[in-house]
């Protein structure tokens, strides 16, 4: 196809209409990139567990649902069913000796029997939103969009809440320099152990909403999850820098973590829009999450070289005048 005949197919329109539903889906994954923020940058772990925490609070919600229980409920039970895994992760890291990344994989890897188990061994279950009352679903976009910032509000003002107590300064503290926490009698397991938990209960939470929101769960609706969590937490933070600088708090910094959620989808919309091949999407997320890792560390690169210049050019202008 010629390139004008090919930019003329386009409809913007097309693309503009696609934005609602893309921003509902970015306010969930936003809620898991929250989660994936908690182990990877206030931890300082590299946390796999959430491609299989993630099924797993969709599977509890489906099936809770399915058993009559209301929606709300069902949620709350898959968050706690994501802090079991995130514990057992904790556990097999602080108490095992287990590289964190290596727990990671052994409980994601667990993970999918026990999600096969709480779907009744089937790969994936449905849910019918005419039939059942679900918190959102992609049938009510405008709805979806209010109850995932919602949802995302009241979570964000719980975590900084949370982590401006004595506990959640101290799990900071952990990630910040274990070795200092410890000098100063934090016990850093306990704190690695809380934090995996409640990284893990944060993104089972967000499964139990996309279940709802898609109406089904699969066995493998958690895979990927890390690096869209990743993409989201890495655009937020890039964006919030770049708009707050050091104005940026940790409430600040929360939001736009979920905002970042937001923005990916957004730019995976456009790149379906471009009628791209779908299958690329991953390597499209793959680009996406690279740049935005370099975006400052080039930027503190470009620093250095112009303070480096700054300061040979005043050298060389101090030798000359004392010549």
């Amino acid at each position: 196809m010629p390139l004008l005949d090919y930019f003329a197919s386009l409809n913007p329109l097309n693309l503009i209409k696609s934005f609602p539903a893309s921003i509902s889906q970015g306010l969930i994954w936003g809620i898991m990139a929250i989660g994936v923020y908690i182990t990877f940058r206030l931890l300082d772990v590299a946390d796999l567990t959430v491609d299989g925490s993630f099924t797993t609070g969709g599977a509890c919600a489906v099936m809770l649902i399915l058993a009559g229980w209301p929606a709300w409920a069902a949620l709350i039970v898959a968050f706690f069913a994501g802090v079991l895994a995130g514990l057992t992760t904790g556990l097999l890291h602080t108490k095992l000796g287990i590289p964190a990344i290596l727990a990671g994989i052994l409980t994601q890897f667990a993970l999918y029997s026990v999600n096969l188990h709480i779907m009744g061994m089937a790969s994936n279950k449905s849910l019918n939103p005419d039939k059942y009352r679900l918190l959102l679903t992609s049938r009510r976009i405008p709805s979806a969009i209010l109850v995932g910032a919602l949802l995302t509000l009241v979570l964000v003002m719980i975590l900084y809440w949370y982590f401006g107590t004595e506990q959640g300064s101290a799990l900071r503290a952990t990630g910040n320099n274990p070795a200092m926490s410890r000098a100063q009698g934090i016990n850093i397991d306990r704190m690695k152990v809380i934090g995996l938990a409640l990284s893990n209960g944060i993104v089972a939470l967000s499964g139990g909403l996309m279940a709802q929101y898609q109406s089904f769960s699969d066995i493998n609706m958690g895979r990927g999850a890390i690096v869209i969590g990743l993409a989201a937490v890495i655009i937020g933070e890039v964006l919030g820098e770049a708009i707050l600088g050091k104005r940026l708090n940790f409430f600040g910094r929360l939001a736009f973590i979920a905002v970042g959620g937001v923005i990916y989808y957004l730019v995976v919309s456009v790149v379906l829009w471009l009628k791209l091949d779908s299958n690329d999407l991953k390597l499209f997320t793959a680009v996406i999450v690279a740049v935005f890792l370099a975006i400052p560390y080039l930027k503190r690169q470009a620093h250095t070289s112009f303070r480096s210049a700054a300061k040979r050019a005043a050298k060389e202008k101090g030798g000359e005048e004392n010549a």
